[in-house]
């Protein structure tokens, strides 16, 4: 009966602890970061709306020192009105989308980002909580080891010294506890940071999949965050270019007024009036749009091969860490786990303790690299989902 509450109460506690998923979905939800860059997305669609608008019109009073009794005496209203060249308001909307598309893809860029690490950080939660596993194992079975041995001390003085070395064992393997203690609760707190609230345990398990094709990626990296957002800012670019290359049509301005005079009749007047572009500001500007727009496009293909070089030195990492995972799990522990069966035959004898710890420490490290590789294959992995511009 104690052990089915006891089972019961470890599936409860359990059934609290998040899955990556689960963590990814309301980090999404809830982080601040998240949220600053939809604000500003909202802004720019404020922007966006007032791009296709006309300029307010100016009003304006004027009234002279001139007798009443004069002609030239009047008070005067005159409303001002600027009409921009056909399909510069167009134009100036489009700018203002190609800026608002690079804020969305800034946001997916952040999303993209934040995914990365929050499955990098639990991944390195999980490979902390394995190798404290894996030690605590350990620790327990040396403690087994010195019990034993210490059983023969009465008949064999020589096994003194193999003791005291497993109390060395022990004592290590005690203090790589404390740093890896330490260092859970820092993985904790950066994981809740990143995932903007607080995460106290995580239900994952990891393992090394069989290791892709680094073409069959490589031909993936089209939605990459950074090309896609260099890809907007080039739409953009050509928007202000053709915005500079319709200045050289002046904009017209529209003129009416109301004069008032006292003892004359009153009149309005009509006109309009243009900029003439004479001194060719118009020439520099385009030619600085045009030098800019082709900056866009360098840039847009230099962030290419970046993005490349990035995933073919990720791959690699991923790569090296599936071969360390498969040479010490299909090559060194089968070797080590016989060696450790010959020795712990020996135990029982009253062997000799050095053999065994030395054996037992190899055999630790050996899982050690196991879990670190794991780990390593997973988040390089991550880097690779996040260049793919992946949010799973």
């Amino acid at each position: 009966m104690k052990g089915f509450f006891f089972l019961l109460f470890f599936l409860c506690l359990h059934s609290f602890a998040l899955s990556l998923d689960e963590l990814i979905v309301k980090a999404l939800e809830k982080n601040p970061s998240l949220e600053s860059i939809s604000h500003r997305i909202s802004a720019s669609k404020s922007n966006t709306k007032l791009s296709n608008q006309f300029s307010n019109p100016s009003i304006s009073y004027a009234k002279n020192t001139l007798d009443d009794n004069q002609a030239m005496s009047r008070s005067t209203v005159t409303l001002k009105q600027k009409l921009p060249y056909f399909g510069k308001r167009d134009n100036l909307k489009k700018i203002a989308l190609a800026n608002e598309s690079i804020l969305y893809e800034n946001l997916r860029q952040a999303k993209v980002n934040l995914v990365k690490e929050i499955k990098k950080q639990a991944y390195s939660v999980w490979e902390l909580e394995n190798l404290y596993k894996i030690i605590d194992q350990y620790e327990n079975l040396t403690k087994q080891n010195i019990e034993l041995f210490e059983s023969y001390t009465s008949t064999s003085d020589n096994q003194h010294m193999g003791i005291m070395s497993a109390g060395l064992t022990l004592s290590e393997l005690r203090i790589q506890k404390s740093i890896l203690n330490e260092k859970i609760h820092s993985s904790y707190e950066r994981l809740s940071y990143l995932s903007s609230f607080d995460v106290k345990d995580l239900n994952l398990n990891l393992f090394v999949k069989e290791l892709p094709d680094i073409q069959s990626l490589k031909g993936r990296f089209k939605n990459n965050p950074s090309i896609a957002i260099k890809e907007k800012e080039i739409k953009k670019s050509k928007a202000i270019l053709e915005s500079k290359e319709l200045d050289y049509y002046p904009d017209i301005n529209l003129l009416g007024s109301y004069s008032h005079r006292e003892n004359f009749d009153n009149f309005a007047t009509f006109g309009l009036s243009l900029s003439l572009p004479i001194y060719g500001s118009e020439r520099y500007k385009e030619e600085s749009a045009r030098k800019l727009s082709l900056s866009a496009k360098s840039m847009r293909d230099d962030t290419k091969v970046l993005v490349d070089s990035k995933l073919t030195s990720t791959y690699f990492k991923m790569r090296s860490a599936y071969e360390i995972y498969h040479i010490v799990n299909d090559e060194a522990l089968p070797q080590i786990e016989h060696m450790f069966e010959l020795t712990s035959s020996l135990i029982s004898t009253g062997g000799d303790l050095f053999k065994y710890i030395d054996i037992l420490v190899k055999k630790l490290k050996l899982e050690q690299k196991s879990i670190s590789a794991v780990a390593n294959y997973n988040r390089a992995q991550a880097n690779i989902s996040a260049i793919l511009g992946e949010m799973r």
